[in-house]
């Protein structure tokens, strides 16, 4: 008799953000929902921005009904994002295996705190895309959770990263040095290697003369019987997208084939579908 097929596992994809907001988070959305149709080892839901906080900030020569219609929007938007990210409660995240910070930023309003990290240390994955390190900078649970935090980058550049572990399945689709044409490099603190498992670094220092160094790109790490995959890369939407016609590419619809293999292998390992 034939083995029934597992049940996807079911992914909670947050993109909402309180500061800076990356025009690729779209394109970070669309890709992720593709690989779990693809796979069939998947599927996502989605907590997205309201539409009333993506209202445009008024320039120095608005008026006070501009100024006030957008004072109006922002904080209608806040109360709206408050009650979309009622989604990570502790009693809704049982209906999912993992959830994914697809480039949020700022201290997002979710509603229990350390109820969500109990979760994820109970047997439940974390996946962080890019800016994931740039949430939560006054959370240190959140930040020890993570294994890093954002500090700063320079401009966009080319960068070698270096496989450090060929096995993973985040990082064994990789070439030993994966070159990427252009994208932009986080630089972190409150980063110890010892207390995560590399996947990615560089040895030279992404900005300036290239100094050598010691910096990460992407890790993975248990934190209690859960599981978390963080990777920095993610910035460019060239880097997400196939469609060799894309707008603007700098990287090759190959580069995008190895990310995407690289976050489909990360979410794999989070979710113990591959060890």
């Amino acid at each position: 008799m034939a083995q029934s097929k597992a049940a996807p596992k079911k992914l909670l994809v947050v993109s909402v953000t309180m500061e800076f907001r990356h025009s690729s988070i779209p394109n970070l959305e669309k890709m992720l929902g593709e690989m779990g149709t693809n796979s069939g080892e998947f599927t996502c839901d989605y907590v997205e921005q309201p539409a009333e906080m993506n209202v445009r900030r008024p320039g120095p020569n608005a008026t006070q009904e501009q100024r006030d219609a957008y004072t109006e929007a922002q904080a209608k938007g806040k109360v709206a994002l408050t009650n979309a990210l009622l989604k990570l409660s502790p009693e809704n995240l049982k209906n999912y295996d993992a959830v994914v910070f697809a480039s949020t930023t700022g201290m997002l309003p979710i509603p229990d705190p350390q109820g969500f990290l109990d979760w994820i240390k109970d047997g439940h994955a974390f996946i962080g895309i890019h800016a994931a390190s740039d949430t939560f900078h006054h959370w240190p649970g959140y930040l020890e959770m993570l294994g890093g935090e954002f500090d700063h980058h320079g401009m966009q550049l080319s960068v070698d990263c270096l496989n450090q572990d060929t096995n993973n399945p985040a990082t064994a689709g990789l070439p030993p040095v994966w070159t990427i044409a252009q994208e932009e490099v986080y630089q972190f603190k409150n980063y110890d290697p010892t207390k995560v498992h590399e996947l990615l670094i560089m040895d030279k220092k992404p900005e300036g003369a290239r100094a050598p160094g010691h910096f990460a790109v992407s890790w993975c790490k248990s934190y209690g019987t859960g599981r978390v995959f963080y990777t920095s890369i993610g910035h460019r939407e060239d880097l997400i997208e196939l469609d060799p016609n894309y707008p603007n590419r700098k990287n090759t619809p190959e580069a995008a084939k190895l990310y995407r293999a690289h976050v489909m292998g990360g979410v794999e390992w989070a979710l113990g579908l591959k060890k």
